[in-house]
């Protein structure tokens, strides 16, 4: 029996690759940075103005990853199709890998998938995207380069009736190391409230980037969560590059400090 087969030719590519020779120690990801749908799937059955919501996708984001990559000469790796068709950040036996539901949206055409359709997606769009995230890592590796994954996503400023009070996200599992260097120096900016693994905190059960990229590669990681509300502009998406940039690059310096590092790039 043949595979069964999700994406067609003119569908785009599962991965989407800046700066891919960019000099700079960071890897930027971004495992929601799109709302895009196999034309084979239609709408999921889900309404358009639904997909524009945070539930497709981290609403904001891919316009700051694309800053950050130019400011700071970083290659960036982006999924660039709907958390809805397969959460790129969950493990496949989460529960929200394919969700039925999400938030309080039903998405109908998750539904008693067949394990042939669910391999589909697993196969043509979460596998391409963390091949190329460990083919690069891989590559650092061989070559005796520097690499420290940054997981960029961006929140909803209200989630089931509850306001979050965040401007923005410091996320980590076990280690904490690297974080914590980006925690203290984004809670040093101006009226600005950051949360300590608020509003998510990562695990292996929920998430899938931090635990095998950064953990298991023994790497400097963190992941940011930007609330949505402020990137809604260009303005504010290139303001938010430039602190993140700002604050990545002296948090690295601190950490190579830490451990008596001082010609590291």
């Amino acid at each position: 029996m043949s595979e069964t087969v999700l994406l067609a030719p003119d569908d785009p590519p599962a991965v989407v690759t800046l700066r891919p020779r960019g000099t700079s120690p960071f890897l930027l990801v971004s495992d929601h940075a799109g709302r895009r749908i196999p034309r084979a799937l239609g709408d999921l059955g889900v309404s358009e103005s639904e997909l524009r919501r945070h539930i497709a996708w981290d609403v904001g984001i891919e316009p700051v990853v694309r800053f950050m990559a130019e400011e700071l000469d970083a290659h960036a790796i982006l999924q660039p199709y709907s958390r809805l068709v397969i959460d790129c950040n969950r493990p496949f036996q989460a529960d929200s890998s394919i969700g039925t539901i999400s938030e309080t949206t039903p998405v109908p055409g998750n539904v008693k998938l067949k394990p042939e359709e669910i391999a589909a997606r697993q196969r043509e769009i979460f596998s391409p995207y963390h091949e190329a995230i460990a083919a690069e890592l891989d590559r650092r590796k061989r070559d005796g380069l520097p690499a420290f994954l940054v997981a960029m996503h961006s929140f909803t400023p209200v989630y089931k009736g509850t306001s979050r009070p965040w401007h923005s996200g410091v996320l980590y599992n076990r280690d904490s190391r690297f974080a914590a260097f980006v925690l203290r120096l984004l809670r040093e900016e101006d009226a600005m409230t950051v949360g300590d693994n608020e509003p998510y905190n990562v695990s292996d059960d929920t998430d899938y980037t931090i635990p095998v990229h950064g953990e298991q590669r023994g790497l400097p990681h963190v992941a940011i969560e930007i609330r949505h509300d402020l990137i809604e502009t260009e303005a504010d998406q290139r303001a938010w590059a430039k602190r993140m940039c700002k604050v990545l690059v002296e948090a690295k310096r601190l950490r190579d400090e830490s451990y008596g590092i001082h010609a590291s790039r």
